[in-house]
């Protein structure tokens, strides 16, 4: 009987044993990873994100919009702007046959801008987006600078471009620029040849008003106002020059770059009486017009103040 007891207590244990020892995993079935630890053992996971409710307290982070020439043909802009280096855009314009390409997408920063400034903002690749034009640039001659034509058809590309992204991201008009804008002196693209004028008449940038000019020209050439005016109204539009006082080199330079979008025919950086009428005439409440959806009608552009 003892031993018939011991025996049975002795198979008990046995048992219990063999039903604390874990099933092992079917042959081939390799074990789940141990899940992410932190260097103190805090265990890794993922967010739970509800994605179902949403504000209205936003906007987009695209305040610009900064047009460039490329000074290469196709191939090698493309080439430039998508391999490794320093240099990207958001959109490629091609000239032959005529296409945009998205290159970055809109979401993310391209490095089109560099060193920048415009109306007290800075570094405007993080606040802007890049469209690259294919166009050859300029060629240094025995007869001075000469600066490349853009054809109409990539002209027609530009516009449609700029109209669609404008729109989506409600780009402020005054904020459609140039590189040379928001680097005058270092940068001269999208250069004199490129028809601002054109994007004026299609309602997406303001332009002076015609009859203000004619009437402020003729002020200016009675009365020239001095070189601390000049400064003050040209910061007041955007462009990053310090009041001096002076006619320094970065002054003139950006009056070039301020003739070449509103005056090309004369790039010089002199300030004859119509770049000062120019000039006021475009940091100034209401004398700086919009064109509405009626050919010819046009509106004053006083959202900037």
């Amino acid at each position: 009987m003892k031993s018939t007891s011991l025996v049975a207590a002795a198979l008990a244990l046995l048992l219990s044993a063999c039903a604390s020892v874990p099933t092992p995993a079917p042959s081939g079935t390799a074990p789940g990873p141990a899940p992410a630890t932190t260097a103190t053992g805090i265990a890794l996971r993922a967010p739970n994100i509800d994605r179902s409710y949403t504000s209205q307290n936003q906007d987009s982070r695209a305040l610009y919009i900064v047009l460039h020439y490329t000074v290469l043909d196709w191939e090698k802009s493309l080439k430039v702007l998508t391999t490794g280096g320093q240099v990207s855009a958001h959109y490629l314009v091609r000239d032959n046959p005529v296409a945009s390409y998205a290159l970055v997408d809109e979401n993310r920063r391209a490095w089109h801008a560099g060193a920048s400034f415009w109306a007290g903002n800075t570094n405007l690749n993080s606040s802007s987006i890049g469209i690259e034009i294919v166009n050859p640039g300029f060629v240094d001659g025995p007869g001075g600078r000469v600066y490349a034509p853009f054809p109409q058809a990539q002209v027609d590309e530009v516009i449609a471009l700029v109209r669609d992204i404008q729109k989506r991201h409600n780009v402020r008009p005054e904020r459609i620029i140039g590189h040379a804008d928001i680097a005058p002196g270092r940068k001269q693209d999208p250069g004199p040849n490129f028809p601002w004028k054109q994007l004026a008449d299609a309602g997406l940038i303001p332009w002076p008003d015609g009859p203000s000019v004619l009437i402020k020209t003729l002020e200016h050439e009675v009365a020239p106002r001095d070189v601390a005016w000049l400064q003050d109204r040209l910061a007041r539009i955007g462009y990053n020059v310090s009041r001096s006082g002076q006619m320094d080199v970065l002054t003139k330079e950006v009056v070039s770059t301020f003739q070449m979008k509103y005056r090309p025919r004369d790039i010089s950086g002199v300030v004859d009486a119509e770049t000062a009428a120019l000039i006021e005439v475009a940091s100034t409440p209401a004398t700086m017009r919009v064109a509405g959806a009626a050919e010819g009608e046009t509106r004053p552009y006083t959202s900037r103040w």
